[in-house]
């Protein structure tokens, strides 16, 4: 085979595997690295647990997590991945929610409460599925804002 039909062959294997990289289910249950994590406050709970569970299903999200340290912390919901924003129930920090697909492995989440965003979090799953990081701005309690990156691991 000569450099030229090498090359094409190439260029026609990746073609080809890109429509599959795109379809990656990112769906599963993840756990909290906490080693790899921080937030710039400083105030990153050494004992940080937390454990997420997301199915993506008819173009929605559907989220659970559980804080391992505080039940107040823990989260459902069910939104579409298109931006679109929904209430939130059962939370008394958040009331509001909005998901956004931003490219095939990487989400915007912004959580709010009566259209004030308290947490914009970017999600960025790896493209083997096997855990994500996000990253973002988190307002605390105070009203002080802080960036932080956390990393997850596939269960």
């Amino acid at each position: 085979m000569n450099t030229i039909s090498k090359l094409g062959l190439i260029v026609v294997c990746s073609a080809l595997a890109l429509p599959a990289m795109a379809a990656t289910d990112f769906s599963g249950t993840y756990h909290s690295d906490a080693p790899k994590s921080s937030w710039s406050n400083g105030k990153f709970p050494k004992n940080f647990s937390l454990t997420i569970t997301v199915q993506f299903k008819d173009n929605k999200i559907v989220y659970h997590s559980e804080n391992e340290h505080s039940s107040a912390a823990n989260l459902n919901y069910t939104a579409p991945l298109d931006g679109s924003v929904v209430p939130m129930v059962g939370n008394a920090r958040f009331n509001q929610i909005s998901v956004k697909k931003i490219a095939s492995n990487e989400l915007e989440i912004l959580e709010m409460k009566d259209g004030d965003v308290l947490v914009a979090s970017y999600w960025a799953f790896d493209r083997n599925g096997k855990g994500f990081v996000r990253r973002g701005i988190g307002k605390d309690a105070d009203g002080k804002s802080h960036e932080y990156e956390e990393f997850y691991v596939k269960q």
